[in-house]
Order: C-alpha cells, then structure tokens, then sequence
C-alpha cells in the first residue's frame, strides 16, 4: 500500500474517526488517522494520512480553512450547534425586526485577527480529559480566548427557515484552530437574538479542497488499486516546504540517519530567511530532502550554524 493522503468528502453522521475506521478494515493498513476533525453532523474536506503519511499530519493542522456555513438566527444551544439542546429562544417581535442588512454588517464586523473562546463541547483537553466529556457530566470548562484570523467572512442568502427563524449562509476562510460554531453563537450574541451553527460543509484544509475530494462510499465501491491512484504523495503534499535533492550516495546516509553536512547538501537558494546579517538567526524551517524520483528520503532542519542538518523524520524507501 502506497503512503500519502487521501482527500475525502466526510458525509454527515459519521466521525472522523468513524471514517478512519472504515478506511483502516477497507485498505487494510495499520497506520492512519485524519489530519483535522471534522464533527459528526458537518461535511466535506477530510484529509486522510496513511501509512508514513501519518508522520506529517502536524504540517496541516494549522492550515488555512475554509467552510460554507449555514447560522440559524433566535436559536441557542449549549453545543452552539444543531446537536445540542436549546438553552434560549429569542421573541418573534425581536426576531421580525432583524433585517438582513444589520445581519451583513454584524458578520462583517468578524473580518480579521481575534481572540476566540473554544465551545465547552469541544475535543480540547482539561487535565487530560476531553472538554466534551467534562461537559456532559455537567462541568462546563471555560478555555482561555485564542488568537484566530478571519480572513473572509460573508452573509448570504438570508431567508426564513421551515419554523419561521431567520437563517443564513456564511461562507469562511480562517486560520486553523478557528471554532465556526463559536463564530456563529458569538454573531447571535452580538446581535442580541442568539443563534447556532445549523449546517457545515469543510470546502478548504490547507491545500486540499472539496473538488479533489472523493465521497466515502466511493472508496468502498472500487478496487484498492484504484484508490491508491488517489494517493497525494507525501513530497507533493508538503509542496510549500523548500527541497533539497539528494544523490544516491547522500541518499545511503539519510536512510540510515547518518550525520548529514551542508557542505555535502547544500540549502535550497530560495529559503525563507532574512538578510545576510540576520541569516542564521532565521534559520529556523524545515526543508525536504527528495531522490531524483521526487521521492521524500526525510524532513530535516539546518542548526542554527547552518553547519550541519538534524532530522525532524527519516522515511522509509
């Protein structure tokens, strides 16, 4: 079974986990894993890592995201999400005087650096245990505020839904970590009538996004040799990471995790450091080695003498 990423198209009412299990029995692999969760009743983008993909998951975490949201307005629940149980209704007298330019410009306002407070219904952990647990035995834990970027937010499609609350759509780029269903339940709050998060497509995880994705059935319905002509490799994936290739002797060296010099593998001209003066104090990047087949031999990083190379993973051929 060949390593990288496999993008899949998460369906609603499964976990991420869940879909991890499915791909595990189906490709008969034993290292796995999802490089970002994605809730059970939300859709879309979820990357898949396998075999010694599974060791560059943490490249992607942080990536930019994007989502295709859907708020309910007068609403709150204590997920902030349409899973949860209502806590708050808001009146139809103040619902009726909401107009969907006060809405646009109350979304609007969320454009750009912020702190946000994580949901107390979330996989973060308190003294080990997953806040989601805690909650649910009635313990609801407050995270410290986290700095977040919205980097595009709008509404649209403002319009009644079948019970008569206003609801809306709201596509979002944000930095990783960003929690849409705490967007959507800080919006209520701003506009003083509540809401939550009613529906959620992932469309972006880094580089990945919807229209590579394939469905989860899909997967189950064709032959494993097809699947893996889907496989992302892992050197493609980690594609904004400068690269160095090695010769076959170096190559030799690098598989044993033998010392490695800068004399015998020299950097990459286009890093990203600063000036002459500054260089060595910037040298802090990692940087893929490749054979001349765009294989990924390891990851390694310079020292800060940029004398000598240490290695962040070394893959097997």
């Amino acid at each position: 079974m060949k390593n990288g990423i496999l993008v899949v198209n998460k369906p609603q009412g499964i976990s991420s986990a869940g879909v991890v299990n499915r791909l595990k029995r189906l490709l008969k692999v034993k290292k796995i894993g999802h490089t970002g969760t994605l809730d059970p009743f939300a859709t879309g983008v979820l990357p898949i890592a396998v075999g010694q993909a599974t060791r560059i998951s943490k490249y992607f975490l942080k990536g930019v995201k994007g989502y295709c949201a859907q708020v309910t307005l007068g609403i709150e629940t204590d997920t902030y999400d349409c899973t949860g149980t209502v806590t708050h209704t808001a009146s139809s007298d103040y619902l009726d005087a909401l107009g969907a330019d006060m809405v646009k410009d109350v979304v609007a306002g969320f454009l750009g650096h912020q702190e946000q407070i994580p949901p107390a219904y979330s996989a973060l952990k308190h003294k080990g245990q997953p806040l989601y647990k805690l909650a649910r035995q009635g313990q609801l834990i407050e995270k410290p505020p986290r700095p977040i970027e919205i980097m595009a937010i709008a509404m649209e499609n403002f319009r009644m839904d079948a019970n008569g609350y206003p609801i809306f759509d709201m596509p979002v780029t944000c930095s990783g970590g960003t929690y849409i269903r705490s967007l959507a339940h800080d919006i209520g709050a701003k506009l003083g009538c509540g809401a939550h998060l009613s529906a959620l497509q992932r469309t972006r995880a880094g580089q990945f996004k919807i229209e590579d994705a394939m469905d989860l059935d899909w997967f189950e319905e064709i032959p494993v040799l097809d699947i893996e002509a889907r496989f992302i490799s892992m050197s493609q994936c980690l594609g904004f990471l400068p690269a160095i290739v090695a010769d076959s002797e170096t190559a030799g060296k690098i598989k044993y995790g033998q010392p490695l010099s800068v004399a015998e593998l020299p950097m990459p001209a286009n890093l990203p450091i600063g000036d002459a003066h500054n260089r060595i104090q910037n040298m802090i990047f990692d940087i893929r080695v490749l054979d001349s087949g765009d294989n990924l031999l390891a990851i390694v990083t310079p020292d800060k003498f940029g004398e000598t190379y240490k290695y962040c993973c070394v893959f097997n051929g």
